[in-house]
This record gives C-alpha cells, structure tokens and sequence, in this order.
C-alpha cells in the first residue's frame, strides 16, 4: 500500500479496500451524496439501499422511513414528493425524517463498505472541506480511502464519471492542505484534476456527461445544487443503516 490516503472507484474499489483503511469517504455527485447532504440539512436521517425497488417499500416499513421515488417517475412540480433529486429534498414542504434513497452507485457503495466496517462519510463539492476538517479532526491517525462512485455501463460495468474525480480531488486537496500529505500516487493525480478546474468547476458541471444526461431530463436545477461548492458544513456519516449530520 503506498500511502495512507487512498483513492479507489466504484463497488469493486469499495469491495478491494486494503484491510488498513478505517474510514472511506464515498464521493457521487450527480447526485446521491449530494442529496444526502442536503437531506441531513434538512435534519433527516438517510437509509441508503441498493437500487432494487421491488424490495425498497418493505425495507422502508420494516424501518418506519418513507422511499424515496424514482426520479424519472417524479412529477417535478410536486413539492410533497422526494426521489434521487437534492432539489426535490430542498423544495419538499414537510419533508419526512427518515428516508430510504435508492441509488445504483453511492448507495450501493455506502453500504458495501459499511457492512465491511469501515467509518462511511458521504462527501460532495458541497461539503469537501468539512469533510476534510471532521476526518482530520476525529480520524487524525486512520487511513483514509476516498471512493469515487462513478455511473454504471448497461452491463454494470464502471464508467468513470469525472465530476466524481473532481470532488474526491476536492475532498483530498482539502485533507492535504490539512496536513495529510501521505496521498497514494493515485490520490495526488486526482488533487491536480481537481485543482485544474476547481475555478470553473461549477459551470463545468453542466457539461459533463452525467450533467448533460441530468439536463436533458429536465433535471437542471439538481446540476446547479451539485455546484454549489463549499456550501455546506454538514458531514453525513454513518451510524448503522442510517446516513446522520456528524455532532
């Protein structure tokens, strides 16, 4: 293993984890951990699930939670309503306070490396530098594996997705500007991704594959929450099941 501060992708990153790692801070954009945050803004706690919604609805009333719809089935005008979407979070009038979110990548991740105990944070462009700040704080001497989750093919196989290099770049930068810099090869290669376009990371956003396929939906609106970079001081960690805003 070379360095203490490490960068993996995907479920089959997640599932290879050097025994060492302690923590494992799962990075998915566009848009589960995005959503997360602002879900735990919002003072809701998060159960992640994978994304198999025939099993979802018991799983949400064996656990008293509300499940989340599927974004492509949700009337976008429906403030009642909340799906994968950190805008329908942020817009619904009487949110729910527990919530089962499906999702086919940061879900499914988050889960992996839970059920292999590790520490889990969800981290965005929106929450790079508090997560930073709360790992440098709590897990000073752990060793640190940031997972960028990536999209999936339509065999399940990995498709790279660099606006999730851009913020576990931003979540790395952030930890080695804190001190921590025994950064694996892999992990600096993604700081200078990120600080190569960490200027105009909020207006390349939109251009990326994902943002475009989220656009082309109709799904704008959760393009430009994804961007707000730096606006949030709220690091989801997991307890359990349940995604909870660090005390």
């Amino acid at each position: 293993m070379s360095g203490r501060t490490l960068l993996d992708w995907g479920a089959a990153g997640a599932r290879h984890l050097p025994r060492e790692v302690g923590v494992a801070v799962v990075v998915d954009v566009l848009s589960f951990t995005t959503t997360v945050g602002v879900a735990c803004e919002r003072g809701m706690t998060v159960l992640p699930y994978q994304y198999a919604y025939d099993s979802a609805q018991d799983f949400a009333d064996d656990h008293d939670a509300v499940l989340a719809t599927r974004r492509d089935r949700r009337d976008r005008h429906d403030r009642t309503s909340i799906s994968l979407s950190p805008e329908s979070i942020r817009r619904c009038v009487d949110p729910p306070r527990r919530l089962v979110l499906p999702s086919p990548n940061g879900s499914t991740i988050s889960r992996l490396l839970r059920a292999d105990g590790h520490a889990v944070i969800a981290a965005s462009l929106r929450n790079a530098d508090a997560v930073a700040a709360h790992v440098q704080r709590d897990h000073p001497d752990t060793v640190v594996a940031v997972i960028a989750a990536g999209e999936q093919w339509e065999d399940g196989s990995l498709r790279p997705a660099v606006e999730d290099l851009w913020g576990a770049g931003a979540v790395l930068d952030a930890l080695a500007q804190r001190g921590r810099t025994d950064l694996s090869p892999e992990a600096w290669a993604t700081v200078h991704a990120w600080r190569g376009v960490a200027v105009g990371a909020s207006e390349a956003l939109h251009d990326t594959v994902s943002g475009r396929e989220l656009e082309a939906l109709g799904f704008v609106d959760d393009v430009r929450v994804a961007g707000e970079i730096g606006a949030s001081e709220v690091v989801p960690v997991m307890d359990g099941e349940n995604y909870l805003a660090a005390r």
